[in-house]
């Protein structure tokens, strides 16, 4: 396959594809305006943090997978990407203990005046007097707004520190989440109001997207009580920077934050950001998941991505539907020899029924086989018969659906 990376992953990663016979094109200097030139024939992208666009897909002549080498998918045009055919999948999870560690870091700096104790020090000032007033964090409530694997992992370290947890219940979580906030003993509450006007401390780990752009907004920053520290390790864009720094006028509100709006492209240069500037805010260069640890992590599991692609499986694809389709479900037992399928779906097409999901399972000692496929459309008893008068095929039976 050839693979173009259109972001950095070590070497030795790459080399483990290499020693496959793939065609590993590394051009990490890309952005999601070169790109589209650059995909040609690739059959496989990898990125970071580049955009890939539509007309990145719709110029691309073999692509067949997209890999986001880390969790989020919002730099990725995921529909247009699944109107072409074309995988989109990511490597969630690998990052989320050091997204928690930096979380806590920053927590650790606003209580401890860390920053400002570092930068008197290198200037020469000794002021044990001012830097020796801080809270603590013994006994303080912290309230997780989005409790995925980072939220979870910020909250396991939380209570380490012995500190109260509080997340907003939902009305539908997986049975795994909901395991592991009753084992780390996460509160639950009905609402974000009454999160925000209970809690000391407030950490932000929700996805990027339209849905979450300005969350933190005035409304939800009055909700807040006064001297309240906002930790934000998730995306710029999630906090509104004019009502924040209003909030820490009026209300003495602190902020660690890992991400800022209008973050610089580029690796390194020139940012004047008021926020990033205050003297009430801790920040960091969106580095929470840039440990050594996390990006082995998250380069090992894109490799499992394309390894699994390339033995025909899919690894945490985002862009296919994860239920199952149709109106009508047609189950066929039949030999397994070639061309039985092949007759099924002839006699489909002629009658003008769509074939959405199916599945086509082997018994042991390759005997037998079962087809079971999701159709759209009412499959009416003749064509069952027809179906089941065909060469090699044991038994069909159709079930219809109140969809």
């Amino acid at each position: 396959m050839k693979i173009l990376f259109a972001d950095a992953l070590p070497e030795a990663f790459i080399d483990t594809l290499r020693k496959c016979g793939d065609d590993c094109v590394v051009s990490p200097g890309l952005d999601g305006d070169d790109l589209p030139d650059a995909i040609e024939d690739a059959d496989v992208l990898v990125v970071r943090s580049t955009e890939v666009t539509a007309e990145t897909i719709n110029r691309a002549k073999n692509l067949g997978l997209v890999v986001r080498s880390g969790a989020g998918t919002n730099t990725i045009d995921c529909q247009s990407a699944a109107d072409a055919g074309v995988y989109v999948c990511n490597v969630p999870g690998t990052n989320s203990v050091a997204v928690a560690e930096l979380t806590l870091g920053l927590l650790l700096a606003i209580d401890r005046h860390i920053a400002d104790a570092a930068n008197d020090l290198r200037n020469g000032v000794w002021n044990k007097k001012a830097y020796s007033r801080a809270d603590g964090l013994l006994g303080k409530t912290m309230g997780i707004v989005g409790v995925g694997e980072i939220g979870l992992a910020v909250a396991e370290r939380a209570r380490c520190f012995g500190m109260s947890v509080l997340a907003v219940r939902k009305a539908e979580r997986d049975p795994d989440t909901e395991a592991r906030i009753r084992s780390i003993g996460i509160r639950l509450v009905d609402h974000l109001d009454d999160l925000l006007g209970e809690v000391d401390i407030v950490s932000i780990h929700v996805p990027g997207g339209p849905g979450t752009v300005g969350l933190v907004d005035e409304e939800f920053l009055a909700k807040m009580r006064p001297g309240t520290i906002l930790l934000n390790t998730s995306r710029g864009e999630v906090v509104d920077e004019r009502a924040l720094l209003a909030a820490i006028d009026e209300k003495g509100i602190r902020a660690g934050l890992d991400v800022f709006c209008c973050e610089p492209d580029q690796g390194s240069g020139k940012f004047a950001s008021e926020l990033a500037s205050n003297p009430h805010v801790v920040g960091t260069h969106h580095v929470g998941a840039s440990t050594q640890q996390a990006q082995d992590a998250t380069s090992t599991g894109t490799i499992e991505v394309i390894e699994a692609y390339r033995n025909g499986d899919l690894l945490n694809c985002v862009n296919v539907v994860h239920t199952r389709l149709g109106t009508s479900t047609i189950t066929i037992r039949h030999y397994d020899r070639v061309g039985v399928l092949a007759a099924v779906f002839e006699m489909l097409r002629t009658a003008e029924i769509n074939v959405q999901t199916m599945q086509n399972k082997v018994f042991e000692g390759e005997t037998a086989a079962v087809a079971v496929i999701d159709v759209s459309g009412e499959v009416p008893a003749s064509l069952a018969d027809q179906l089941g008068s065909l060469n090699h095929v044991i038994r069909v039976s159709v079930t219809q659906h109140d969809r």
